[in-house]
């Protein structure tokens, strides 16, 4: 499984970003793809997952700002970020896991088998 990450810079606080994520060498009909970050000297945080039977998890700082969605045909996996804060600098990463968690288990870095290389974000 490759996770290659793209799309993340540097932008002022309440400006936007999309990370992308293309996925390839997978063929798992049940799996949950979502969106980590790191910020130096933090543990690693779940941000926002979409599982394939539709359901989606987000971390309560992002809630109403992050929207995660995926183009199964591009298998790409894709987080919209509105609204940034200077609080959401951190490396992001792309994951994916199978089988699929509980819910309450969406946003757990040790439920994700795979990982991508990361994309920074710096928000100031």
């Amino acid at each position: 499984v490759q996770l290659v990450e793209s799309g993340g810079g540097s932008v002022q606080a309440g400006g936007s970003l999309r990370l992308s994520c293309a996925a390839s060498g997978y063929a798992y009909r049940t799996y949950c793809m979502g969106w980590f970050r790191q910020a130096p000297g933090k543990e690693r945080e779940g941000v926002a997952t979409i599982a394939s039977d539709g359901r989606t998890r987000f971390a309560d700082s992002v809630k109403g700002r992050f929207t995660i969605s995926t183009d199964n045909a591009k298998n790409t996996l894709t987080l919209q970020m509105i609204s940034l804060k200077p609080e959401d600098t951190a490396m992001y990463y792309c994951a994916l896991g199978t089988p699929v968690p509980t819910s309450v288990r969406l946003l757990i870095p040790d439920e994700y088998g795979y990982w991508g290389q990361g994309t920074q974000v710096t928000v100031s």
